[in-house]
């Protein structure tokens, strides 16, 4: 019979827990981008990772921060997570990852944890590894200076609201908000195109970062300036950059019933090769 066991994962665990990582590369960029900078320590990860283990091999985790994210999630490692998950009560403001374990663990804890206020159950991933044939690149959509948090913060605060349903400045103020808004742009990874008034009208972020795939998020035209053609030479743009300095493969998760957006993905090379499913509190 199989020996089997859960625990929260120690920084000595971290090897372990990047070979897992690293079996679906594409699908757990957002978790490898904080281990690989943070290891697995609860204070500088932002949370605990916990590990499902098979006759002593680790072989699914569960990350718990601001997000609850399976990562490689059998079955019954999901119903491992759940139930370690149940017994510390809810601190995430999310649950996130592939669809059909994320479905599990959220039909195990909405008993407990529900309702939810909204639930996201197919969110298509796409991914590209490679630049569009026939769309060319916006050249007025460039990187986000320092000095220019002022300009970028309003279209960040508005993609927010209308994407997640709540403004993100609620709760601290927007501290952490404002403090990860910062950080991709000192990493180089914002992109917006501003117009000669100084307003953003198109802007997106490259938001985890990997050597192997990186995940374009943020995605956002200004309401004033939709339906004028400026979101796929956008997306080319970023593309371009993420595809030249960053990663090989670029990937974004986007909502089924955004068919807007999945229709200007689409245009720029990018196939649905999966899906996510968010549960949001």
């Amino acid at each position: 019979m199989t020996q089997t066991t859960s625990r929260v994962l120690e920084p000595s665990d971290l090897d372990a827990a990047l070979a897992v990582l690293d079996r679906e590369p594409v699908a757990n960029a957002f978790v490898t981008s904080r281990v690989q900078v943070a290891g697995l320590d609860p204070w500088r990860l932002g949370g605990e990772m916990w590990g499902w283990y098979e006759d002593g091999m680790l072989t699914s985790l569960c990350y718990a921060g601001a997000n609850l994210v399976p990562i490689c999630a059998t079955p019954r490692a999901v119903r491992a997570f759940a139930d370690r998950a149940r017994r510390a009560g809810r601190r995430c403001s999310s649950i996130v990852g592939p669809a059909e374990p994320t479905a599990q663990l959220w039909r195990l804890l909405e008993p407990h944890w529900g309702p939810a206020r909204e639930v996201r159950a197919h969110q298509p991933l796409m991914v590209t590894d490679r630049m569009p044939a026939d769309i060319a690149p916006d050249p007025y959509v460039r990187r986000v200076r320092k000095d220019e948090m002022e300009t970028i913060m309003p279209a960040c605060v508005a993609m927010f609201t209308e994407e997640v349903g709540v403004s993100p400045l609620a709760g601290d103020g927007g501290l952490l908000y404002q403090a990860r808004v910062a950080e991709l742009v000192g990493a180089g990874r914002s992109f917006a195109r501003v117009d000669d008034r100084g307003r953003v009208v198109f802007k997106a972020e490259i938001g985890a970062a990997t050597s192997q795939a990186c995940q374009i998020q943020g995605v956002w035209v200004a309401p004033e300036y939709r339906g004028r053609g400026l979101a796929a030479p956008g997306m080319a743009a970023v593309l371009r950059y993420a595809l030249a300095d960053v990663a090989p493969v670029v990937s974004l998760y986007v909502n089924d019933f955004n068919t807007a957006a999945r229709r200007t993905y689409r245009r720029v090379g990018f196939q649905e090769v999966g899906a996510f499913m968010s549960v949001l509190f």
